[in-house]
């Protein structure tokens, strides 16, 4: 459902995608369901001769933890920079647990060449799968070829800082507001200024001054364009505020969190080590009350004493230690 809606967003078919930059588990549950996943997808209704290609970074590095995702972004970007897919190392054989003739996917064992093709961009899939089930797929198409930077009028003195844009790109500009009529009403104020000034404007200067000088409200929209007139025309539409939002406006609302609400996320096992918190104890009185208490709240369950794990600089060797003794520990910090 993430990969469909992923392609539905960025409005191509599954056969315009060269390479999927899996996020690869490495276990025997997840690989198998990611991999049918690919080949319901991506391997389906494609030119066997031209198959999905399909690694990960993973094989190569490690898990990342939460740099999985934006390794893998960064792993395409260079690959599309450099016109090759690396092999994906320490893969001996495809898992047997998947049914690889059930679309064409291929493993990238050996370096593969991406040239670029004539008559449309090259594509990547990522996908990044978080615990819980919390997964993400994104997909990355490579730059329009352009020449120079700004707006390509071409009448900017050499020394002159413009801003980087691609000439003939896609420009953003960002419109926010305090609820949809605000949203709609900053909209109109922003399409009569272009109205009026035209002429004086570049697109990508209205752009800049919108991303970085404007407060970032709750109801947020953006239009994309090429030129002046389509970003004009989609800030009109959109103005408009009768809930049809143009094709090229991306629109939505951010969550904020109500004063005061603040999360702390503990980690599991493994960011742990012999003495943690001993000095802290000893040193300030607020972690040293809340770990008096997470001992006293652990002790009827437990055979050790929170105190002499920490104290006394005990081997965190034990599952059934290190995870109590972590999130005492991890109370007392956020306390």
């Amino acid at each position: 459902r993430v990969i469909r809606a992923a392609l539905a967003n960025a409005r191509v078919t599954p056969d315009l995608v060269d390479v999927v930059e899996a996020h690869g588990t490495g276990t025997t549950l997840g690989d198998p369901i990611e991999a049918q996943a690919l080949l319901a997808t991506y391997g389906q209704g494609r030119d066997p001769e031209r198959p999905l290609w399909l690694g990960s970074l993973k094989s190569n590095i490690g898990h990342a933890q939460a740099a999985s995702g934006v390794g893998g972004v960064m792993k395409m970007v260079l690959a599309l920079q450099h016109g090759l897919l690396p092999r994906t190392l320490h893969v001996d054989e495809p898992t047997p647990h998947v049914d690889w003739s059930a679309g064409a996917v291929s493993l990238l064992t050996e370096a593969v060449e991406w040239p670029e093709t004539e008559g449309r961009p090259r594509r990547a899939g990522v996908s990044s799968f978080g615990v819980s089930g919390t997964n993400a797929h994104v997909v990355l198409e490579e730059a329009p070829v352009g020449s120079g930077s700004g707006s390509g009028s071409g009448t900017e003195p050499e020394d002159a800082v413009v801003p980087v844009f691609v000439a003939g790109g896609v420009v953003p500009w960002v419109v926010s507001g305090r609820g949809g009529d605000g949203l709609a009403g900053q909209a109109s104020r922003l399409a009569s200024y272009v109205d009026a000034a035209a002429d004086e404007l570049r697109p990508v200067d209205v752009a800049w001054s919108l991303a970085a000088t404007r407060a970032a409200l709750e109801n947020r929209a953006v239009v994309l364009g090429t030129d002046g007139g389509e970003l004009t025309l989609g800030v009109k539409g959109l103005a408009v505020g009768d809930g049809v939002t143009p094709s090229s406006v991306v629109r939505g609302r951010a969550a904020h969190a109500a004063a005061g609400d603040v999360v702390f996320v503990f980690p599991g096992q493994g960011a742990q080590w012999v003495g943690m918190g001993r000095e802290l104890w000893d040193v300030s009185p607020v972690f040293a009350a809340s770990m008096e208490a997470c001992g006293a709240a652990l002790a009827p369950y437990v055979e050790w004493s929170l105190s002499d794990v920490v104290r006394g600089g005990a081997e965190l060797a034990d599952v059934d230690v290190v995870q109590p003794v972590s999130w005492a520990v991890m109370v007392s910090l956020a306390a």
